[in-house]
């Protein structure tokens, strides 16, 4: 990040600042900052290259990085979490709250920096990710299903939340009575916003979806009955009940492209074809007036990862 490069920042009421982690593109992934009275946390971290935003922000609120008492993933895909070891550097006071199953890869990141180098290649994964940074074991804390960390006067409870990730869990903000949902609520981009609300859709990336648990956790998320979802991609979105309706939608939308083309020789163009002709009529239906070019720009990174996932699921559902 240069030095006069311009951060998008969103100040949200009850003390939550969504910062732009720079990732892809902009308003692409957010981290979030909680402020307290004396202490704050981040809730995503993004990448390596988000950490000199996140700290530039921290900053020019007022806050110093001995303030900083909690970092937390919702889940360890490395546009969550892939910066938590550089950030955790500059913050001494800082715990790590991470999933139970996703622990081992923050303290020893070797198997999740390997596979992800299989997967892009040396040269992408550098240029987006960089080399990963342990996390010290002495400064992990697992947050086991139901426990709960206070924040000045705030209580965050922890819900395993399968599905996405089996390494995923949400976190509820007793003071704006709100989740920070990670990837389990969906996706949902402010370009598509429109007159009539939000647009949402699943996210199905590799290797642990599993629809029925998706579903599940959006039901067992609704059930507090919260006044917002803040998404890691992208920002607050409230009106859930709706929301929640079409991602339990969507799920079975996209686990019913993956039957009707599993067996197929053409199997991934044809589910990629089906998720962005399927997402295309909806953000028309919507209100969306972006062109087709610009809407497919937009999508096409999450139909490639999704079509991933839904194929994943289709190879291993049965083992």
């Amino acid at each position: 990040m240069t030095a006069d490069e311009k951060i998008n920042v969103t100040e949200y009421s009850g003390g939550v600042v969504a910062i732009d982690g720079g990732f892809v593109r902009e308003q692409m992934a957010a981290c979030y900052l909680l402020e307290a009275a004396s202490e704050v946390a981040f809730i995503e971290v993004g990448t390596n290259t988000s950490t000199p935003r996140l700290m530039n922000v921290l900053q020019a609120r007022g806050w110093q990085p001995e303030q900083v008492r909690y970092v937390i993933v919702t889940h360890v895909h490395l546009d969550h979490a892939g910066g938590a070891g550089s950030l955790m550097q500059l913050l001494p006071n800082a715990t790590f709250l991470v999933h139970p199953y996703g622990a081992r890869h923050m303290i020893d990141p070797s198997r999740l920096e390997a596979g992800a180098r299989a997967v892009y290649g040396d040269q992408l994964f550098d240029q987006i990710y960089g080399k990963l940074i342990a996390v010290p074991e002495g400064r992990v804390q697992v947050m086991e299903d139901g426990a709960v960390a206070r924040l000045g006067t705030r209580e965050l409870f922890f819900m395993d939340t399968p599905g996405h990730a089996r390494h995923h869990f949400c976190v509820h903000d007793s003071l704006t009575n709100s989740w920070f949902s990670g990837d389990t609520f969906g996706l949902s981009y402010r370009e598509f916003d429109t007159q009539n609300g939000a647009f949402v859709f699943p996210t199905t990336t590799p290797v642990q979806f599993d629809p029925a648990a998706l579903k599940e956790s959006v039901n067992r998320l609704m059930a507090r009955k919260p006044e917002y979802m803040y998404l890691t991609h992208y920002g607050r979105v409230g009106d859930l009940p709706g929301l929640a309706a079409e991602m339990q939608h969507g799920v079975d939308v996209f686990a019913s492209f993956g039957e009707l083309h599993k067996d197929d020789d053409q199997r991934t163009q044809k589910i990629e074809a089906a998720i962005h002709d399927w997402l295309m009529t909806g953000l028309r239906k919507h209100g969306v007036s972006l062109s087709d070019e610009e809407c497919s720009r937009l999508l096409q990174a999450d139909v490639v990862l999704n079509t991933q996932g839904i194929e994943f699921w289709l190879d291993h559902r049965d083992r």
